[in-house]
């Protein structure tokens, strides 16, 4: 499962040149992520809500060609894998209308309790884990995958 995210990149994310600067870049990571999350038929406020958190354990992001002020971008967010203790997202930014990804990266992140302590999703949720599992492992990902 992927979803696609549209953006248009404002000035304060922009540096003095008007290319977007490099921390905006995990910002629409999140973005993306958190459609991603929503196509799957929860919120990021519903996992939090029934005591489920995703602290972030590791951030990679390339940049490939900058992104200007007044460009719509296009975040392409999907899961990588996911594991009962660990989920990993994966990214594509593209300028509207290009080819080739302007950026890409990846997220890993911890299932983790309200004391943010992890937890086995088969075993602290497993309901929830065998619905998203068998959602984001399905169907259409990242061609080079």
């Amino acid at each position: 499962m992927l979803s696609e995210t549209e953006i248009v990149v404002r000035y304060q994310e922009t540096d003095q040149m008007g290319v977007v600067h490099h921390s905006v870049y995990p910002i629409w990571f999140e973005c993306g992520r958190t459609d991603l999350i929503q196509k799957a038929g929860i919120t990021y406020g519903q996992l939090e809500k029934d005591g489920i958190m995703l602290p972030l354990l590791g951030l990679k992001c390339r940049y490939m060609s900058p992104c200007y002020y007044g460009d719509t971008v296009i975040v392409k967010a999907g899961v990588k894998d996911m594991k009962p203790a660990r989920i990993i997202f994966r990214y594509e930014i593209f300028r509207k209308g290009g080819i080739k990804p302007a950026a890409s990266g990846e997220t890993e992140h911890v299932w983790a309790n309200r004391q943010l302590k992890p937890v086995n999703m088969k075993k602290y949720h497993s309901d929830l884990y065998q619905l998203l599992n068998n959602i984001f492992m399905q169907g259409e990902n990242f061609e080079d995958e």
